[in-house]
C-alpha cells in the first residue's frame, strides 16, 4: 500500500484562508477511500481550535538547522476521518495572527519545509510520495534533491508539486539564499529567476511530477499572459506537467442539508429553491419578483476576478430585467465603487462587504445565475458549488471555468451554463443576455436546471486521476531500483 504524505500550509477544518484549505480538507480523504495510506503534515498554528489541540498526541521533537539557526520542531498527531494529520510545532514561527503576511514568511516556510523532511523518520511509517502544495512548501523538493541527496532512506522518495495559483511564487532577495536557505553555491541556479530567489521555480525544477488544478490552466501558464514570469521554466518542464481539475465536497455543499438555507431542497424541487430566492431578496433589500432573474456573485474584490468587466457595463446591466447581489471583500477601490452603486440602485443591486459562509450559501441557493467573469481562474470552486445548488454559472472561458462549464445549447438542450471568450465587458453582457433569454423559456430553463443538478464535480473523479499519478511514480521508482 502506497503511503502519500501531503505537505501543506493550510487544511480545513484546522486552518484555512482560501481554496487550498478546501482542497487539502477533501482530497486526502478521497485518496484514502481509494485504498492508499494517507497523511497530512501542517504547521501547528496558534489559531487552530483548542478542541483539536486537546486531542493531539505528542510524537517527538527534534532540532532543525536552518543555515546558522537551530530551531525546535515538535511533532503532534491527530487521527480524523481515516487520515492521519501531523502538526509541526514552533511557536516562534506559527503563533501569529494570520497564516500568511508576516515579514519573515520566507524564513517561516523554509523552516517548515526543512522540518517536514527531517521529521519523516518520526512518522508512523515512512512515506513513498510527498505531495507539496504552492510556494510555501516548494523547498521540500529542493531540499530533497540537495541536502538529503546522500541519504539512502530518502533516495526512494518521489515528489509531486501542485501549483494552485501561480501568482504567488515566493520571491525573495538573494540574501535569503545563504542566510536562510542554507544551500551551497552550486545549487543557486535551482532557485534563481530574474535576479531573485524564487521558491516555486525550485519546486518546478526539482519535483518528479508537476500538477496544477485544471487542464486548461496547465496549458495557460506556459504563456506570458498567465505564467507570471514562470512560463519559460514551465515550458522546459512541461514533460512532467499535467492539469487535474479540483472537486468539491458534496456533503459540505448540499442544498438538501445546508443549515444556512431558508428551505432545503433537492433536484426537481424548484418551489423550495424559489423560497430561497425570496428569502435572499428580503435579507439583502432587493425587490422580489419571481419572474425577474437574480444574479449572484461571491468573490474576492481583486482585478483578476473580472470586476472591471462588471464595472464597464454596470449601468447596462441595471437596465435589464434582473437583480444582482454581490458578496465579497478586497481592494478598497472596488468596495467603494460597488457600495456607491448599491446606494444608487437600491432594490436592484445589493453589495455586502463581508466574508460570510452563511450568506454565501444563501446566494448559491437563492440566485438564478452565478456570475464569474474572471480574467484568470486556476480552477474555481464557486461555479461547481453553484451547479450543486441548481444555480446557472455565467463564466469567462479560462482555467477551470473552461473545463467545468459547457455552454448551453437550445438545439440539443446540452450544457450547464453560459460562457464568453474574451476579456471584454460587452462579451460578458452578451452571455448574461443569452442566459436571460433561456430563463424566459420555461421548458428550456427547466432542462438547464436539470443539467446543473446532474453535473458531478465530486472528488471521486479527481482522486482517481491522482491515484493513477501516484501509482505511475511508484512504478517508475521500482523500475529504477531494479
Amino acid at each position: 500500500m502506497l503511503h502519500i504524505l501531503y505537505i501543506a500550509t493550510e487544511c480545513a477544518p484546522f486552518a484555512k484562508s482560501g481554496g487550498l484549505g478546501d482542497v487539502l480538507g477533501s482530497l486526502p480523504q478521497a485518496i484514502a477511500k481509494e485504498g492508499m495510506q494517507v497523511s497530512v503534515l501542517l504547521p501547528l498554528y496558534g489559531q487552530i481550535s483548542e478542541s483539536f489541540k486537546n486531542r493531539m498526541e505528542f510524537v517527538d521533537s527534534i532540532v532543525v538547522t536552518l543555515s546558522w539557526r537551530k530551531q525546535y520542531a515538535g511533532l503532534f498527531r491527530l487521527q480524523e476521518d481515516g487520515v492521519t494529520y501531523y502538526f509541526v510545532d514552533n511557536r516562534y514561527y506559527f503563533e501569529r495572527d494570520g497564516l500568511y503576511g508576516s515579514y519573515d514568511d520566507g524564513e517561516r516556510f523554509a523552516f517548515f519545509s526543512k522540518a517536514a523532511l527531517e521529521l519523516l523518520p518520526h512518522l508512523d511509517s515512512f512515506p513513498d510520495i510527498l505531495h507539496c502544495n504552492d510556494w510555501q512548501t516548494a523547498l521540500v523538493p529542493v531540499y530533497l534533491k540537495t541536502l538529503f541527496a546522500g541519504s539512502r532512506q530518502y533516495k526512494s522518495l518521489r515528489t509531486v508539486f501542485t501549483i494552485h495559483n501561480i501568482e504567488y511564487q515566493g520571491k525573495y532577495d538573494h540574501a535569503m539564499f545563504g542566510d536562510v536557505l542554507g544551500l551551497s553555491e552550486q545549487h543557486r541556479s535551482l532557485v534563481d529567476l530574474y535576479g531573485h530567489i524564487n521558491y516555486m521555480k525550485g519546486a518546478v525544477v526539482c519535483c518528479d511530477a508537476l500538477t496544477t488544478v485544471s487542464p486548461t490552466y496547465a496549458r495557460e501558464i506556459r504563456y506570458p499572459f498567465f505564467g507570471q514570469g514562470m512560463e519559460s521554466i514551465l515550458r522546459e518542464n512541461e514533460y512532467k506537467l499535467r492539469g487535474i481539475l479540483n472537486g468539491i465536497d458534496n456533503e459540505l455543499y448540499d442544498p438538501a442539508t445546508d443549515s444556512h438555507l431558508a428551505a432545503n431542497y433537492e433536484a426537481g424541487s424548484a418551489g423550495e429553491k424559489r423560497r430561497n430566492k425570496r428569502a435572499l431578496a428580503e435579507e439583502t433589500g432587493l425587490v422580489h419578483q419571481p419572474k425577474t432573474p437574480m444574479i449572484g456573485m461571491v468573490t474576492r474584490l481583486v482585478r483578476h476576478k473580472g470586476l472591471d468587466l462588471v464595472e464597464g457595463v454596470f449601468e447596462e446591466l441595471m437596465h435589464l430585467d434582473l437583480t444582482l447581489v454581490m458578496l465579497g471583500t478586497g481592494d478598497a477601490a472596488y468596495e467603494s465603487w460597488f457600495r456607491n452603486k448599491a446606494r444608487q440602485h437600491a432594490g436592484r443591486f445589493a453589495f455586502i462587504s463581508a466574508f460570510s459562509a452563511r450568506l454565501a450559501s444563501r446566494i448559491y441557493a437563492g440566485a438564478d445565475f452565478f456570475l464569474m467573469p474572471s480574467v484568470s481562474e486556476p480552477c474555481g470552486l464557486s461555479q461547481m458549488i453553484a451547479l450543486r445548488y441548481g444555480t446557472i454559472p455565467i463564466v469567462r472561458k479560462t482555467g477551470g471555468l473552461s473545463d467545468s462549464i459547457r455552454p448551453f445549447s437550445s438545439a440539443d438542450e446540452s450544457g450547464n451554463g453560459f460562457t464568453f471568450e474574451t476579456i471584454n465587458a460587452h462579451d460578458m453582457l452578451d452571455a448574461v443576455q443569452r442566459g436571460l433569454d433561456v430563463f424566459r423559456q420555461a421548458k428550456l430553463w427547466k432542462k438547464l436546471m436539470a443539467n446543473a443538478f446532474e453535473s458531478d464535480f465530486s472528488w471521486t473523479r479527481s482522486a482517481g486521476e491522482y491515484t493513477g499519478l501516484y501509482e505511475s511514480l511508484a512504478i517508475t521508482n521500482t523500475d529504477k531500483k531494479g
